[in-house]
């Protein structure tokens, strides 16, 4: 089975009287180990789309399977254990806690999971010196560059090994140079580690990394590459 399969999903919002669709009737299969961009302009439906592949939002209609559970449906518990054990996200705002130290940041999911501290710590020695963060483990966010904050969060979203991580718009507040260095490292985590990386995106840049880019439009899928 696919690691990712979205079966005629559509998400409707209620407005007022009315009714938006975010997407519609969009069926899609996801291997492991691909890196793929959800890519479209504003309004095309890719970061709802995002959500429901990581139990964020749940699908008004379809299905959608991850790791051959169907989680569409699941209840609030279920899928925050599913969200704790299987995903990492990498977001646009890093999201990091200020007041904790770059390595508490990274180790917070495993913390959370029960993994021990001895166990946590080694993890974040070996991602920092992959990410190049040596020597910042007890900086906290606010005394760190954009850049090095969104290699935290890379860190802590590839710390637990996830069965997918998931980034929307991980460069929106970075400028070319960095965020040529940050894809560039998750290329090689995705080459080396066989993480799914998928990202959602209007980002060329992004967009020419990808191994496959799936365009959305209009909450339909319009090409798949």
């Amino acid at each position: 089975m696919p690691l990712i399969e979205l079966k005629s999903v559509s998400k409707i919002y209620p407005l007022g009287n009315q009714q938006v669709v975010a997407v519609e009737d969009l069926s899609l299969q996801i291997e492991a180990g691909e890196f793929t961009v959800l890519a479209g302009p504003s309004g095309s439906g890719k970061t709802t789309l995002l959500n429901m592949i990581g139990c964020l939002d749940r699908p008004s209609n379809g299905e959608v399977w991850l790791d051959a559970e169907e989680v569409g449906q699941a209840d609030s518990k279920t899928l925050s254990q599913i969200r704790l054990n299987k995903i990492g996200f990498i977001f646009q705002s890093f999201n990091l806690v200020p007041v904790l130290t770059a390595a508490e940041n990274a180790e917070f999911t495993m913390m959370l999971m029960g993994i021990g501290k001895k166990q946590r710590r080694q993890r974040i020695v070996d991602l920092f010196a992959q990410l190049g963060l040596q020597g910042l483990e007890d900086r906290k966010p606010n005394d760190l560059s954009g850049g090095q904050q969104q290699r935290v969060a890379i860190a802590r979203a590839m710390a637990a090994e996830p069965a997918v991580v998931l980034a929307d718009e991980p460069t929106a507040s970075l400028d070319t140079q960095t965020s040529e260095e940050l894809l560039a490292l998750m290329k090689e985590l995705n080459r080396e580690q066989g993480t799914t990386f998928i990202f959602s995106s209007h980002d060329p840049l992004v967009i020419s990394h990808a191994q496959r880019v799936v365009s959305l439009r209009d909450g339909r899928l319009e090409s798949d590459r």
